[in-house]
C-alpha cells in the first residue's frame, strides 16, 4: 500500500481529495531551488576596508617599512636620472662638445712614433664650416731646445735652474674652443696672428711661475733672447688642463720664430649631441683625398659617464631599497597574522552564517593589498616630494619619470599580496566550531 504524499503541482488538474494523489497520471520532480549568494563584491571590500583603519598606531607602523621600500626605489631611479642629467650637462660643457683630430702617427724602429700627415694651415676655417662647430683652433706644443722662458734677460750661471713653462702655438679662438677666459688683459687676435707678432697670454701657473700678476705695465717675458709682450692671463679652462702652466703665442709667430713645419693638432668645440656628425666630415673637410691619414675623437651623442654613474647609483639604492622592502613585506605578514588571531572568533560567527573559505581568504588578501597600496602611494609620493625639492635646492632641472611613481605604487600593492597570502591561506582553514569555542 502506498503512502499518502504531495508534490509540486505542474498543471491545473484537480487533486484527489481522498488519497492526495494527483490526477495528473506523469507527475514531475522539483528541483531544489538554490541560495542566492548575497555576499557581493561590494561587500566583500567593504568588509577588507572597515578594519584597516580601525587601530591608526598600528596602520602607521606597518606602513613605515612600505614607504621606506617603496620611497627608496622610486627616489634611486629619480635621484639616479636627475644626477645623470646634470652629469651630462656638466659633461657637456667640456667633454661632450670637444673634437680633437690629429694626424695619424705610425710607430717607429726605436718604439716612437711620428706623423704621417699633416694637418692644412687653414684647418681652423674649414672645420667651423661644419654644421655643429661653434668653433676650432689649432694646437701644438712646441719644442724649447736649449732656451728657457723667464721673465728677465739676465742669465745667471750661479743661479738654481728653474723649469720653464710648457711652450705652445695656438689660434685665436683657442680660449673660445676649451671654454677658457681671460682674467686680466686680453687675447690676441687675427690681427696678431696675421702680423706673426711677438705677443703671449699666460696661464695661471706660468703667470705665477713668471712673477706676472698685471699687464697693464706691458710686462715682456723672453722666450731664449726674444722679448714677448704679455696680453693677458687666462684661467678657468675645461678642457686641456696642461694650458694652465703653459705659455701661448700665435701659430704664424710660432711659424717665423720658432720654425713651426705644421699646425699640430685640430681643436674644435661642438654643439651637445652633434658628435657622431662632426666626426664623420671633420677627416673629409680637412683632408678631402685622403680623410685615412687623420684621426678623428668625437664624442658620442650620449654620455658613458652619464650612464656609468647612473647604472653604480642605481645598483646600490636598489639593493638597499629591496631590504627596507622586504622588512616592510614582514611588517604587513605580522600585523595581518596578529588580525587573524585577533578576529578569530569573528571568523568563526561569519562562516556559521554562511561565509565560504575563499571569501574570507580574499577579505585578508584584499587587507593586505590596500595597506601595500597605501604605503606604495605614500611612499612614491615622498620620493617625488624629496627629488624636486633637493633638486631645486642644488638648483638641478629634477627627473622623474612618471612611470617610475606608477610602478613604485604598484610594488606596495604586490608587496601587500604576497604578505598576505599565508594570513589569508590561516583565516579560511579556521572551521567555525573550532572558532567559536575560542580555539584557533
Amino acid at each position: 500500500m502506498k503512502l499518502p504524499f504531495r508534490r509540486r503541482r505542474t498543471s491545473t488538474a484537480p487533486v484527489d481529495a481522498v488519497d492526495g494523489v494527483e490526477a495528473s497520471d506523469t507527475p514531475a520532480l522539483v528541483a531544489p531551488i538554490a541560495r542566492a549568494d548575497r555576499f557581493s563584491v561590494g561587500d566583500l571590500l567593504v568588509e577588507a576596508t572597515a578594519d584597516v583603519g580601525a587601530r591608526p598606531g598600528r596602520l602607521v607602523m606597518t606602513l613605515a617599512g612600505t614607504v621606506l621600500g617603496v620611497g627608496a626605489l622610486v627616489a634611486t631611479i629619480g635621484f639616479a636620472q636627475t644626477a645623470a642629467h646634470q652629469i651630462a650637462r656638466q659633461f657637456d660643457a667640456a667633454k661632450a662638445t670637444q673634437v680633437l683630430v690629429t694626424p695619424a702617427k705610425a710607430e717607429t724602429g726605436s718604439g716612437g712614433t711620428v706623423a704621417t700627415a699633416r694637418l692644412p694651415w687653414d684647418a681652423a676655417e674649414r672645420m667651423e664650416r661644419l654644421v655643429g662647430v661653434e668653433s676650432a683652433a689649432t694646437i701644438v706644443e712646441l719644442s724649447l731646445g736649449t732656451d728657457t722662458i723667464t721673465a728677465v734677460p739676465v742669465n745667471d750661471p750661479s743661479a738654481a735652474s728653474v723649469a720653464s713653462p710648457r711652450l705652445f702655438a695656438a689660434g685665436p679662438e683657442v680660449l673660445e674652443v676649451l671654454g677658457g677666459r681671460i682674467v686680466t688683459g686680453r687675447m690676441f687676435d687675427a690681427g696678431h696672428e696675421a702680423r706673426s707678432d711677438r705677443v703671449v697670454v699666460l696661464g695661471p701657473r706660468a703667470a705665477k711661475r713668471l712673477g706676472v700678476n698685471r699687464v697693464d705695465s706691458q710686462p715682456s717675458i723672453f722666450i731664449g733672447a726674444s722679448p714677448y709682450a704679455v696680453l693677458g692671463i687666462y684661467d678657468d679652462l675645461q678642457a686641456r688642463g696642461e694650458l694652465a702652466d703653459a705659455v701661448i703665442i700665435p701659430v704664424q709667430t710660432a711659424r717665423g720664430d720658432r720654425g713651426l713645419a705644421a699646425p699640430g693638432d685640430l681643436q674644435a668645440r661642438i654643439l651637445p649631441g652633434t658628435g657622431p656628425q662632426v666626426g664623420e666630415q671633420a677627416a673629409l673637410a680637412l683632408q678631402p683625398n685622403e680623410p685615412e691619414t687623420l684621426e678623428v675623437a668625437a664624442p658620442r651623442a650620449s654620455s658613458d659617464l652619464g650612464d656609468s654613474v647612473q647604472s653604480d647609483v642605481n645598483v646600490i639604492f636598489l639593493v638597499l631599497g629591496g631590504i627596507v622592502l622586504l622588512a616592510g613585506a614582514f611588517g604587513i605578514a605580522n600585523v595581518t597574522m596578529l588580525n587573524v588571531s585577533e578576529r578569530v572568533p569573528e571568523i568563526g560567527l561569519r562562516r556559521a552564517l554562511g561565509s565560504t573559505r575563499r571569501q574570507i581568504g580574499a577579505q585578508f588578501m584584499i587587507e593586505s593589498v590596500v595597506i601595500g597600496l597605501l604605503g606604495g602611494l605614500m611612499g612614491a609620493a615622498v620620493a617625488v616630494a624629496g627629488i624636486v625639492t633637493f633638486a631645486v635646492v642644488q638648483q638641478w632641472t629634477p627627473i622623474v619619470d612618471p612611470w617610475v611613481a606608477m610602478a613604485g605604487i604598484a610594488v606596495g600593492a604586490l608587496v601587500g599580496l604576497a604578505a598576505g597570502w599565508i594570513p589569508a591561506r590561516r583565516a579560511s582553514r579556521i572551521e567555525p566550531v573550532t572558532a567559536l569555542r575560542g580555539g584557533t
